[in-house]
């Protein structure tokens, strides 16, 4: 029988999903302990999106856009829409760390190589949505005055009122959402898809280890105005979640870790060990096989191979043959 302790040193029996989800409540509100609350309804005003620029990709079209995450809020966008008859299903794609670039990484305006998910995806028949990270490029919002307590939890709501876009385009299918990412977009999207069930299958790439095993304890990168300044609250040792608790939280969802054996930010072994941890939970609900993780021979990277296993879990989950 898996035991979890929590923060107060209260062992946590999960042997069943009923005590998964006393524990799982607990993960959840400790992640906001440190990001700060989810916001409610009192946020979710008219979306109001503005289209900028429109651009015909061949098989797609591209939009510059921005959307009302809340009052006083912009989001600036790219949404891509496949041509031809729909519903298309649709894919989150938060993008990776580029203060220069930003969101255009993913859609292929950028020279960097495998990182254009959202516009690979587009080809293949999916609507994708890449929504600016808050401090990247020219995405730069006072979150602090806006009324959170991190921007982790800024683009977490970000991303979820851009799943409320999707929601209300008539070109969607329905029953849910996959979100994809590199990096900064990979735990990006980990941490939207723990609290979002709308999010049905998660891919993350080089996204994550534990906060115990970053860069042998330095935590400082998690906690920069970027991230969760909260975090320098706590000893190392007393941070009250990890991502054992999150990839725990998406089963039994599909999910799909990508974890490079020569990644110098995250390290794969540690990626194993979270894996192990969560696999007890996806267990739990018979989704043992929902679970995987992939490590390429690679450094910080985002190879061929594994995007096309990424697309290829998307088309199974999905709905594309």
């Amino acid at each position: 029988m898996n035991q979890l302790v929590d923060r107060e040193g209260t062992v946590l029996r999960v042997g069943s999903l009923a005590d998964w989800e006393v524990k799982r409540d607990r993960a959840l509100a400790a992640m906001q302990e440190v990001m700060g609350p989810l916001p409610g309804e009192e946020k979710r005003c008219a979306l109001e999106v503005e289209v900028e620029e429109v651009v015909d990709c061949g098989s797609y079209v591209r939009q510059l856009l921005s959307y009302s995450a809340e009052p006083g809020g912009r989001v600036p966008a790219f949404l891509l829409v496949p041509k031809g008859d729909g519903p298309f299903p649709a894919v989150l794609c938060p993008h990776p760390t580029s203060n220069t670039e930003g969101h255009k990484v993913v859609v292929g305006l950028s020279e960097k190589p495998n990182r254009s998910y959202a516009s690979e995806l587009a080809e293949r028949g999916f609507i994708t949505l890449a929504p600016s990270y808050p401090l990247l490029a020219n995405y730069q919002p006072d979150w602090r005055a806006l009324g959170y307590e991190s921007a982790t939890m800024k683009a977490i709501w970000d991303n979820m009122r851009g799943l409320d876009l999707l929601e209300g385009m008539d070109g969607v299918a329905a029953g849910g959402f996959g979100s994809i990412g590199h990096s900064l977009g990979g735990h990006n999207s980990i941490y939207t898809a723990v609290f979002d069930p709308r999010i049905k299958a998660v891919v993350s790439c080089c996204g994550f280890d534990s906060y115990q095993d970053y860069k042998d304890g330095d935590i400082d990168g998690w906690a920069s105005d970027r991230y969760m300044p909260k975090l320098l609250h706590y000893a190392l040792a007393d941070i009250p979640f990890d991502f054992h608790d999150m990839v725990a939280a998406l089963a039994p969802r599909p999910f799909l870790a990508v974890a490079p054996l020569r990644d110098a930010n995250f390290k794969w072994q540690s990626v194993d060990r979270i894996a192990a941890a969560a696999a007890r939970v996806f267990a739990l609900y018979g989704a043992q096989d929902a679970l995987a993780v992939e490590h390429p021979d690679c450094e910080h990277d985002f190879p061929d191979a594994m995007r096309e296993l990424s697309y290829q879990l998307f088309e199974q989950h999905l709905g594309i043959a």
